[in-house]
């Protein structure tokens, strides 16, 4: 076997170089050479030499209708956008100990209770066999059919693969692996962009269906090369506060389903529980209506969400005002505190304003405009707003109520849950009434604010 040549091409110029330098010498970048396997000169030019090119006509190409395979879990089936698809690469990326590890064991223990021995491969580059017959021994899973494999070495795990004929592989993690073809250390740009590049190319051309775990930097993104999740086919991302029992898995890309998916599950004893009703974990149970709540109904890829969003406004203590949001943009919350003003005539500018999305929930779609505004005038005038009311709508500039996606969906989901009383925008107004549901309908900022002070 010939013996594979590397070389640093640079990242901002494509340039390369036969040997690594702190400064790519097309394009002068500093720290931009990043090591990476040299394809043969022969081989660059194959298609020049009269080799067939492969083009087909779209017309002749017969789709495929490929059944997905259901995890038995039924939350991390809905992120998936109904199970596993074969041929398909996933990468879920979370922080250390959140439970990316377990869901997946769950998950494999799942598929082979359910007769598919044998069909399941998990390969641990961080914990060795024993450790990982503990965790299962504890989550309960004794006689779960899956094959264990402790290795860090691609093609060791290639091979492994090829012998076992699994159907489902997951790799733990990604960032421990290593190939021969390459020098540099495990976890290095290079290596983890190359061993990720053959897994997805082994998937494809076998019908193998491939879970990879990525740890995350400190800035919440996938350690690695950004390339990583591009060429994956559906990235997943583990999310919540180490300190309470609740993890949202979040699909960011999904070739296979709707992206912005959301799973809701309860750490267990017994691992992960998929939550029937999450809505009931992103309200508070007030006794009474308080000042400064509000009710969203928000949307989380197709799963409507009610989320309570609570904001405390307060003469400032000194210094600047704070102008502080959790699970919100800060930036629209800057934004709808100026048309707070102009249309609403709530002067904010010696107060510090501070808001919160209950649960750890991240809301990044503008229907959350009107709940953060109407919270806010409802702490700063101290004039509780309903407990059975529930608010979406975007807030425009000028002062107008936009419609948002999806309005009926929302409205089922509160009346589902017990909710009398939704204002909504104009536009949004259902055609048909909905039992148990009084609609007030608004197309103006001011409008909805005389809601509080009636």
């Amino acid at each position: 076997m010939a013996k594979v040549r590397t070389a640093y091409a640079c990242s901002e110029c494509g340039g390369q170089s036969s040997k690594w330098q702190g400064q790519c010498p097309h394009c002068n970048a500093w720290n931009t050479l990043v090591e990476s396997i040299a394809a043969p000169p022969a081989s660059r030019f194959k298609a020049l030499a009269g080799a067939p090119s492969g083009v087909r006509p779209l017309a002749s190409v017969q789709t495929l209708d490929n059944p997905r395979e259901p995890t038995g879990i039924e939350e991390f089936d809905r992120v998936l956008g109904g199970g596993l698809v074969a041929g398909g690469v996933i990468l879920l990326g979370g922080d250390p100990g959140i439970g990316k590890s377990t869901l997946l064991l769950q998950a494999m223990a799942s598929m082979g209770l359910r007769g598919k021995a044998g069909r399941t491969l998990y390969v641990t580059g961080e914990e060795s066999v024993e450790q990982i017959a503990l965790r299962v021994h504890r989550l309960g899973l004794v006689n779960a059919a899956v094959e264990l494999l402790a290795e860090v070495q691609l093609e060791s795990i290639i091979n492994a693969i090829r012998m076992q004929r699994p159907d489902v592989v997951v790799v733990d993690s990604i960032q421990t692996m290593y190939t021969e073809a390459l020098e540099s250390a495990p976890g290095s740009v290079a290596q983890v962009r190359e061993c990720a590049a053959q897994l997805t190319r082994l998937a494809k051309q076998s019908a193998l269906t491939v879970i990879l775990v990525g740890h995350v930097t400190k800035d919440g993104a996938i350690a690695g090369p950004r390339v990583l999740e591009h060429i994956v086919d559906t990235v997943l991302y583990f999310e919540g506060d180490p300190h309470s029992s609740f993890r949202l898995v979040r699909a960011i890309k999904n070739r296979f389903g709707a992206a912005n998916e959301l799973g809701v599950f309860a750490m267990t004893e017994r691992g992960l529980k998929g939550v029937a009703n999450p809505s009931a974990l992103f309200l508070s149970q007030h006794a009474e209506a308080v000042p400064g709540s509000c009710v969203l109904a928000t949307l989380e890829g197709s799963r409507p969400l009610l989320v309570e969003v609570q904001a405390l406004v307060d003469t400032v203590q000194g210094g600047l005002p704070k102008r502080l949001a959790v699970g919100l943009d800060p930036q629209r919350l800057a934004l709808l505190l100026a048309v707070l003003h102009r249309h609403g005539g709530v002067e904010t500018a010696g107060m510090d304003v501070f808001v919160n999305a209950v649960g750890g929930v991240r809301i990044a779609e503008p229907a959350a405009d009107l709940a953060v505004t109407m919270a806010v005038y409802s702490s700063c005038k101290n004039s509780p707003l309903d407990k059975k009311s529930i608010v979406f709508g975007e807030v425009g500039l000028a002062g107008e109520i936009r419609p948002v996606l999806r309005g009926q969906e929302r409205l089922r989901e509160a009346a589902k849950l017990g909710f009398k009383r939704a204002i909504i925008p104009s536009a949004n107004r259902p055609r048909q009434a909905i039992d148990n549901m009084q609609i007030v309908a608004v197309s103006r900022i001011d409008e909805a604010l005389a809601e509080l002070r009636s």
